[in-house]
């Protein structure tokens, strides 16, 4: 059995995408853990690297460089990326609390979720103060602010509080973006006023005198006014207030002092010190909870207090992997001593850097080239990945992972088939429990009184619309994997115009241990059930069974007036042809397998994937719709083809109209596409000018096959304005007129496609 294929013995559960949980998944996948499943919870995508930022603000790096990519990276460690935030921590159960999702389980956990600065209990810091941290936040407000910079033409000032390094380092580095954006402009710098406004006596007081003179002389030298000495203790709108009386005028302010802890841990029950950060050995294991680890800045290690920095959290990556091998094993801990002196590299904004460590200090241009070099060089472990070779052999569960009772529960590799391959009844029993369900006129036998089969009422006057529709796992997210099956099948319903009533699901999962087996139902039931739900659909009762990977589907009942059905066949000449989301999952799922996707891709499109077209149908409903069908596996060429036949009309489609997934085209113009496109390029024989449009960049993605795609649907041309405007403020953003429909074309292709 190949160790993909081993069933999951025990769980291991990395919050936060922090500095050290990327260098975890960077071990595992270079020498994975037969029968370890690897999880990661974060809530981005993408990771930044602190020793960057500065100069990201600078201008000096992209967001790609500045970040570690973590769809791509746990792709090459086999984890299980959850795009989610934890929000607690249940130690007894041992099960993380999400803010989106059923609880995720563990049998080890390792948190590195960072820290924020602290406001001290001052008034006004969180509604008129920008923290630096969370960092992806501080940095969408931040290019908000530079945008109405721009716009204006008066004197901005800016006040820094915080004098340590990352405050220092901040100002320089925001002064020398805006500086140079002014001067591109035509503008004059001058207008910028910049405030540093410190506690301690000195700017860096934990940096050597040769550091802090170093950076005195540059902020003189860049008419920053610096306050030392001076304790803030208020903030409005547009001003500081300090303990001496001092008050600072400031149109922004930026916050970057002392780190605090996010409260969760220590509300989890877990040991913290003083500040809420957790408290771990010299083995970075919880004192109070074994089967836990901390790292980062949101560890206190008993016995060696250091500073709130990247560096710390770096070097912690390593010895954070080997102890949770051993851990897993069943092996004793190795302890690790964090270092007391380490080498600090502050840039001034610019590409000249100061270079520090214990007592001596250097300077210049190369120490800024020296730093650039490191800062790239770390990064490049993490987003240039190689390519990994398929497992070959055989690899059994190592001895110290699993007792010999959890082994025999596994069985062996002689699986019955038929009906003894169907999940056990007690898992099925506890989650069905577990489902909350709200009752519905219409059912008469349901999941309330499981018996044979469920029985269902149909109102008078109505019809009873039916539809299928499953696949196996493309993401290993079981949740939000269960949302998009759910939301793909009902689409089915929204396109013909009914309303869902009722839901049997099939599942079929892994073979593995019960309680596992149990989470994962759980996980993706919760998931179709979140969508099923708020669309009227009750699941009424379903089938599970194991098989070789995870698959998820549906037999859905909708209920439609029989007057009202809209089908394929209704449009007509003079139509305008309107696309309620945006093409492209094929192309980028094809490429998050060969790990070519970024990580943002991905979530746009997982994000798109779970938005429903129930509003989107009622809409249509509203602009006269004479026809609609949902674009799916055959793609946009193939579905309206199907309705173009049945309608006896043709159509005329601009390519650049097509609304396009975020790195979609820029993936089809690699070359990348999903397996099924070959197939649906059989419907080339639609096109009137295919050999004129193959030329066209976004050509590929008209076969390009959609999960949970959108809804094509016919309109009167007089209404398609007001009908476009409607579903873009109802959320559909990238809702778009696509083409027209014309007259038949008698013996002629029914597509023509212009650029």
């Amino acid at each position: 059995m190949k160790p993909s294929d081993l069933p999951a013995v025990k769980d291991l559960v990395l919050v936060g995408g922090g500095h050290s949980h990327v260098s975890v998944l960077k071990s595992f996948a270079m020498k994975p853990i037969p029968g370890v499943r690897l999880t990661l919870i974060c809530k981005d995508m993408q990771a930044p690297y602190s020793g960057m930022l500065p100069g990201l603000l600078a201008g000096h790096y992209t967001f790609d460089d500045a970040h570690i990519d973590l769809g791509p990276l746990a792709r090459f460690a086999g984890a299980r990326l959850l795009h989610d935030k934890a929000i607690g921590l249940d130690g007894d159960n041992k099960q993380v609390i999400c803010e989106g999702r059923p609880p995720v389980s563990y049998d080890l956990l390792a948190i590195n979720i960072g820290s924020t600065p602290a406001d001290q209990g001052i008034s006004g810091v969180r509604d008129h103060a920008l923290a630096v941290k969370p960092i992806d936040r501080f940095l969408q407000r931040w290019a908000a602010i530079r945008a109405r910079m721009r716009q204006t033409t008066g004197p901005v000032t800016i006040a820094v509080v915080g004098g340590g390094a990352g405050g220092v380092e901040l100002l320089l580095s925001v002064r020398h973006q805006l500086a140079g954006e002014l001067q591109d402009q035509g503008g004059d710098p001058a207008r910028l006023q910049f405030h540093l406004v410190t506690a301690a006596d000195s700017v860096l007081p934990s940096h050597n005198k040769r550091v802090q003179a170093a950076f005195q002389r540059v902020l003189a030298e860049r008419g920053v006014a610096v306050h030392a000495g001076e304790r803030v203790v208020g903030v409005e709108a547009n001003k500081l207030t300090c303990a001496s009386g001092l008050e600072i005028k400031t149109d922004h302010i930026l916050w970057t002092t002392e780190a605090s802890a996010q409260a969760w841990p220590a509300e989890a029950g877990l040991a913290t010190d003083e500040k809420g950060f957790i408290r771990v050995a010299d083995t970075l294991q919880s004192v109070s909870h074994p089967g836990i680890f901390a790292s980062g800045d949101i560890a206190a290690v008993d016995g060696h207090p250091r500073p709130k920095s990247g560096v710390f959290a770096v070097r912690q990556g390593p010895p954070l992997s080997e102890n949770l091998r051993r851990s897993l094993l069943g092996q004793t801990l190795k302890p690790f001593r964090p270092q007391r002196q380490f080498l600090s590299l502050i840039s001034t904004g610019d590409t000249y850097a100061v270079a520090s460590k214990g007592g001596w200090a250097l300077q210049g241009p190369w120490v800024w080239r020296w730093k650039d070099w490191i800062d790239r060089r770390f990064m490049d472990k993490f987003n240039t990945l190689p390519e990994m070779a398929s497992p070959d052999g055989t690899a059994d569960v190592p001895a110290g992972l699993a007792d010999a009772a959890t082994l025999r529960n596994l069985g062996d590799d002689m699986r019955c088939g038929g009906c003894g391959a169907k999940i056990g009844p007690d898992v099925l029993k506890r989650v069905l429990q577990s489902i909350n369900r709200n009752e519905e006129t219409g059912i008469v036998i349901g999941l309330d009184e499981p018996d044979d089969a469920a029985v269902l009422e149909i109102p008078p006057g109505k019809v009873l619309v039916n539809t299928v529709d499953g696949f196996r796992a493309f993401i290993d997210d079981p949740y939000v994997f269960g949302r998009i099956a759910a939301n793909h099948a009902l689409n089915d319903l929204y396109a013909m115009g009914a309303d869902p009533h009722s839901a049997l699901v099939l599942v079929t999962l892994p073979h593995g241990l019960a309680e596992k087996t149990e989470h994962e139902l759980t996980q993706l039931m919760a998931g179709a059930l979140s969508m099923l739900g708020p669309a009227g659909a009750r699941l009424v009762g379903g089938h599970t069974g194991e098989g070789a990977e995870t698959a998820l589907g549906f037999a859905l009942n909708g209920i439609a007036d029989p007057e009202h059905i809209l089908r394929k066949g209704g449009l007509r000449p003079g139509n305008v042809l309107i696309l309620t989301k945006p093409l492209g999952t094929g192309v980028l799922f094809a490429a998050d397998m060969r790990g070519r996707a970024k990580g943002r891709w991905i979530e746009g499109a997982l994000a798109v994937m779970q938005q429903s077209n129930d509003a989107a149908v009622g809409i249509l409903r509203r602009h006269t719709v004479t026809a609609c069908t949902d674009i799916s596996g055959f793609g946009l060429l193939g579905h309206l083809t199907e309705m173009l036949e049945a309608s006896g009309a043709s159509a005329d489609i601009k390519l650049a109209a097509l609304p396009v997934l975020d790195g979609a085209g820029e993936l089809s113009k690699q070359g990348i596409a999903s397996s099924l496109t070959p197939q649906n390029e059989t419907q080339k024989r639609s096109l009137r000018n295919g050999e004129a449009a193959a030329k066209e960049a976004l050509y590929p993605l008209l076969f390009d096959p959609q999960t949970a795609g959108g809804l094509l649907a016919g309109v009167p041309a007089d209404a398609a304005q007001a009908c476009l405007d409607e579903l873009r403020s109802k959320g559909y953003a990238e809702a778009a007129v696509i083409g027209t429909v014309n007259e038949p074309g008698g013996n002629q292709a029914p597509v023509t496609i212009s650029a």
